[in-house]
């Protein structure tokens, strides 16, 4: 089996990026090649040029997949409409937009997503119950991801 350019240390940390962050892929790159670890197929894979090595499987936590995939149909589920950062207050050290419990109006605003240097206001679609954040501020989203869940 060929070398891989990363060492298993930077594989085990970008796996460790997934959980954290709850991305199912994440790739870097490298003067050396290139390397993709994704988690729906849990399969780490890393590319080197020209040749394909395969690394040996990073599983991820079953229960944790199970929540995610649960949140995704939930009904009650807000998306994200777009891949950025997610931030849960307007600034560092201000209170969050919303918190488990709170009841919330139609086109409050429920947290902010940063796309291109540009804060895009996330707002309720219609009145409720936040039950859940699903997100951690600081961390990236990608398109469709569930963010909370509001009943």
């Amino acid at each position: 089996m060929a070398s891989l350019p990363f060492n298993d240390e930077a594989v085990r940390a970008l796996a460790g990026i997934l959980n954290d962050t709850g991305l199912t892929e994440i790739e870097i790159e490298g003067k050396e090649g290139r390397i993709r670890v994704v988690r729906a197929g849990t399969v780490v894979s890393g590319v080197a040029a020209p040749a394909v090595v395969h690394v040996a499987p990073v599983a991820a936590p079953a229960p944790a997949a199970a929540v995610v995939e649960d949140d995704a149909h939930h009904p009650g589920a807000i998306a994200s409409p777009m891949v950025g950062i997610a931030y849960l207050a307007p600034e560092p050290g201000a209170a969050p937009f919303v918190a488990p419990g709170q009841v919330v109006a139609a086109g409050a605003t429920l947290m902010l997503i940063e796309a291109m240097k540009t804060f895009n206001q996330i707002k309720a679609p219609r009145g409720g119950t936040v039950t859940r954040i699903l997100v951690a501020a600081g961390a990236p989203v990608e398109f469709g991801q569930p963010l909370l869940i509001l009943e």
